[in-house]
């Protein structure tokens, strides 16, 4: 398969992270723009979580003839069972980051591929992450530097936040947002091209 024949990934994310992980993978996409409702559901556990907002986010209306392949992801951060989104402001942030410090968590991905004319495939990935122990000063630092606005658990291992990671078990890709094993394995059952496609086996 040549790459004018493959089919092109549709991103439903505005993550810029999850972009250049699929652009570290060598694909073409184009992003959709989606909206849904990531309110957690009473003793929803993390990874079914994670798991149905995906799917939410892959269920971009059908006409007929659609062909498009659709790529969607979350990510939340878990403590005690506990999901950790977004923050809302410095003091959730701030609740969040004080509960993380000196211990591991947990941090669940789920990766949907919706191709037209076939169920939703789904992995999902579960990576435990350690952190140093945080005074408030640090915290207020790691605040005032604006990265954890938009993170879930209100940290970025990629940036900044990779500073406050002690030690990690599982997947790095998952915890940025898209774990780059899975989806290849994803995107080579949907026949969707990459930089490794007829490289590796999906074992």
């Amino acid at each position: 398969m040549n790459a004018a024949s493959s089919p092109l990934l549709w991103l439903a994310s505005r993550s810029p992270r999850r972009g250049e992980l699929l652009e570290q993978l060598g694909v073409r996409f184009a992003r959709i723009d989606v909206e849904v409702d990531e309110s957690c559901l009473d003793a929803e556990a993390p990874a079914d979580y994670v798991r149905r907002v995906a799917l939410l986010k892959a269920a971009t209306p059908r006409a007929d003839g659609d062909e498009r392949v659709i790529l969607a992801a979350d990510t939340c951060v878990s403590v005690g069972g506990e999901i950790f989104g977004k923050p809302r402001d410095f003091t959730d942030a701030k609740r969040m980051l004080r509960c993380l410090s000196g211990r591991w968590h947990t941090v669940y991905t789920a990766v949907v591929l919706s191709a037209p004319q076939a169920p939703p495939e789904v992995a999902a990935v579960a990576t435990r992450v350690e952190f140093v122990i945080l005074d408030d000063a640090l915290i207020a630092a790691y605040w005032g530097s604006g990265e954890p606005a938009d993170k879930a658990g209100a940290y970025g291992i990629q940036g900044l936040g990779g500073a406050l990671v002690r030690g990690i078990e599982g997947s790095y890709s998952a915890v940025v947002g898209l774990p780059l094993a899975e989806t290849r394995a994803l995107l080579d059952g949907a026949g969707v091209r990459h930089a490794l496609s007829g490289g590796l086996s999906q074992s």
